[in-house]
């Protein structure tokens, strides 16, 4: 088994501009998840927001603390949110185990001590997708399935965005501190994901792109609305959205991304929305 992690600085609107096109992806890319047999982690301090990846195949994986977190426990002063996006497997929580089946979740509370991952097939595992963010107060641990989730279909083939969002993670399905996730699937024929854009300059945001087939792309765009930067992502690539940043993109296929968010509150609709004929 193996834990890496590293660690994302914030950086200033007016520096960010002045990037070329591999230190934006330093900066921003996470393209280091899903290896089988070990978590992968990177903690960010926008939020202190941490996004990773475990992929159990022959073994159980535990989810240990990392030096940054200065605790014994991985979950001493934090929330966790996962979602699967691979074959069947298994979060056991403090002795209490959870099967999650592909695309269900499970919202992990405050002060739990053991989190362990495990895949019911080695050679088809559970691709467990992670999110952490710091809580302030234990809520119960509880298991989201497909029935569980708040569904809302958006956009419209004609402006080529027509899209299933689907909320697991959020106050009105399960009691959070500040975590919020979610999934959104773009339809066939339709190319882009929140368009129009917005920024919510009292949250953070986390994409992570899949289903995104190995010949195919998606290009991510970033930036202040008028000073707009792009990343190409691959299938299990994230990318990190600063407060200030808009963050959507647009696929050569159909694709689908996990939403993460942390900051201020807990309304989803608080969002600031930009004009498509004035981003620039």
């Amino acid at each position: 088994m193996k834990t890496n992690f590293s660690t994302r600085y914030a950086a200033a609107p007016k520096d960010v501009k002045t990037y070329d096109t591999a230190r934006i992806r330093e900066e921003f890319l996470i393209d280091n998840l899903m290896e089988k047999n070990t978590i992968n982690l990177v903690y960010s301090h926008y939020d202190r927001f941490i996004t990773g990846s475990a992929v159990p195949t022959n073994s159980t994986l535990k989810l240990e603390s990392i030096d940054p977190l200065k605790a014994e426990n991985f979950l001493d002063r934090r929330e966790l949110g996962i979602i699967n996006v691979g074959q069947k497997g298994k979060v056991t929580v403090d002795g209490t185990a959870y099967v999650l089946e592909h695309k269900e979740a499970l919202y992990v509370g405050q002060g739990n001590k053991n989190v362990e991952f495990s895949s019911e097939s080695a050679s088809n595992p559970a691709l467990f997708y992670l999110n952490s963010t710091p809580a302030h107060k234990a809520f119960p641990t509880k298991k989201i399935g497909k029935d569980d989730v708040e569904t809302i279909e958006l956009g419209a083939p004609e402006t080529a965005n027509a899209r299933t969002l689907r909320k697991y993670i959020v106050n009105s399905v399960v009691e959070v501190c500040q975590l919020q996730m979610g999934m959104t699937t773009i339809k066939p024929g339709s190319s882009w994901n929140t368009m129009p854009a917005h920024v919510h300059d009292r949250r953070m945001e986390v994409y992570f792109y899949f289903e995104i087939a190995s010949d195919q792309a998606v290009s991510h765009f970033m930036g202040e609305p008028t000073e707009t930067r792009h990343i190409w992502m691959a299938n299990n690539q994230a990318v990190i959205s600063p407060p200030w940043s808009i963050h959507s993109g647009s696929g050569t296929s159909s694709y689908s991304f996990i939403w993460g968010m942390a900051g201020e509150n807990l309304d989803y609709g608080d969002m600031d929305h930009c004009k498509i004929n004035e981003l620039r």
